[in-house]
């Protein structure tokens, strides 16, 4: 994979020596390929994506960091961020070599203040321990993605994560109200804090929410929290076809005024391979579509009202059958199919793209139409999974065994360029939770300006005049 040129430093024993001396002998990796190498790569399995860093090092402390920081600003050395490498675009992979710099001994919870429904932590904090920690408040972090249980919360923040209950609670950035981060430089700075409002000069916030590492390292995090809802119900919705299953998404919303906590899409595809990934006997018999749809509150009339209208209105609109799951276990058995969806196809198909097109949801079912198009056309398999309610769809297009894979080289641009073209027709986008990184980042042009792109490139140089900062990611 080609990155844009730049004259960096490259480490040498004495760069390494300083490192240490900041971060101590255990808190430094160097010329030792085997415990570098888990560092090379996220969740991405193109190996074109994966990069070699040249040294890691592991801070406690924002000293520390703001230490490392001033020394490869000084010394011209690129120093790509990381959390805990579960990230899909590339992101945490240092593309220029030099320093990563993972926060995973960062991990404390520093602060839960019930009074002000805020919790502070560091940004190596697994974004399960969050809501571990807090229910006991009987609070809960509303804006968490689906692989809580193995990120990162600074991964969340750097690429405004999403997830599942994103159509009723938002994502992440909605959440974030104050930050810790330090600059290239090495110069660390606080905005926000435990304000519910604050419109005191740029959100810088919300800035750094979603920078994907390019602007600032992440240190600490201020996280508002939600009442713990006490009751919920989950359906899954069998529909005979895939217009069936979307077509109904609208409606939900529009014609009962009910806003679920979730809403998911699995095509048969997705739905048979994560199925069998589980061994899962879940009877969905001549099924072509499913949903998967979530009711929460704090009053059990309530909930079990509302799961009964949106049931009855699927009914009414040729769902095939409604099974209904109030209790952990039953709700369990429904989700893990959901979250298990792209595991499932690694193995199944090792060699794939998972994508994360974002269309605003009412185009849905013209997309997934676009979407059949382009799987005949290329004669390879696109299963779709996502986020129905908010118009997010994982499209995956999968490596045939029979193609070589130089023709599947060929064939995967082809279909991403397309995929992406009609994406933005409909009024998408190219990412809606996983963000660019590299694996997306030439693609920017089909979707933003020349002008946006330029002003983008301003903003990082205005942060990052030495470009060592997450270099390769982003922009061309």
């Amino acid at each position: 994979m080609m990155y844009e040129t730049r004259e960096y430093h490259a480490i040498e024993q004495s760069d390494v020596d300083e490192l240490i001396a900041i971060c101590g002998e255990n808190g430094v990796i160097y010329a030792d390929k085997e415990k570098l190498e888990p560092y090379s790569h996220d969740e991405v399995a193109d190996i074109r994506y994966h990069h070699m860093p040249d040294v890691v090092v592991k801070p406690k402390t924002t000293d520390q960091v703001s230490r490392i920081m001033k020394y490869a600003d000084e010394k011209k050395i690129p120093v790509t961020p990381r959390a805990a490498g579960s990230g899909l675009s590339g992101g945490a992979v240092p593309a220029c070599g030099g320093i990563v710099l993972s926060v995973e001994r960062m991990n404390s919870i520093l602060d839960v203040d019930t009074d002000n429904l805020m919790v502070t932590v560091q940004p190596g904090v697994v974004t399960n321990e969050i809501n571990e920690t807090v229910k006991q408040h009987n609070l809960f972090f509303a804006g968490y993605p689906m692989s809580v249980e193995t990120c990162f919360v600074g991964g969340n923040i750097a690429e405004n994560a999403g997830g599942g209950k994103a159509v009723k609670y938002g994502v992440t950035g909605r959440y974030i109200h104050g930050l810790e981060a330090v600059l290239p430089g090495g110069e660390i700075i606080r905005c926000g804090g435990k304000r519910v409002k604050d419109v005191t000069g740029y959100d810088l916030v919300h800035l750094l929410t979603g920078s994907e590492g390019t602007l600032a390292v992440i240190t600490e995090a201020t996280i508002k929290l939600l009442p713990l809802p006490t009751h919920q119900v989950d359906l899954l919705v069998l529909f005979p076809d895939t217009a069936g299953a979307i077509g109904i998404v609208p409606k939900i919303m529009v014609e009962t005024g009910i806003i679920p906590t979730a809403l998911e899409y699995m095509d048969r595809l997705s739905l048979t391979t994560a199925c069998e990934y589980l061994n899962e006997k879940l009877d969905y018999g001549d099924a072509g579509a499913i949903l998967i749809v979530t009711v929460d509150g704090h009053s059990k009339q309530q909930v079990e009202t509302e799961s009964e209208a949106i049931g009855e209105l699927c009914l009414e609109n040729g769902a095939i059958e409604v099974y209904v799951a109030d209790n952990a276990t039953t709700t369990e058995r429904i989700w893990r199919i959901r979250r298990n969806a792209a595991e499932a196809f690694k193995v199944d198909s090792p060699i794939q793209s998972l994508e994360d097109i974002v269309v605003p949801f009412a185009s849905i079912p013209e997309m997934l139409s676009r979407i059949e198009r382009i799987s005949a056309h290329h004669k390879i398999p696109i299963p779709c999974y996502g986020h129905a309610g908010d118009g997010n769809l994982h499209a995956t297009p999968v490596k045939p065994v029979s193609m070589s894979d130089t023709e599947w080289d060929s064939v995967l641009a082809a279909v991403l360029e397309q995929l992406y073209t009609d994406t933005a027709e409909l009024g998408g986008t190219i990412s809606g939770e996983h963000g660019i990184g590299s694996k997306r980042r030439k693609h920017m042009r089909l979707v933003l300006s020349d002008s946006e792109i330029a002003l983008m490139k301003r903003i990082k140089s205005a942060f990052d005049p030495n470009g060592i900062l997450n270099p390769g990611k982003m922009f061309e």
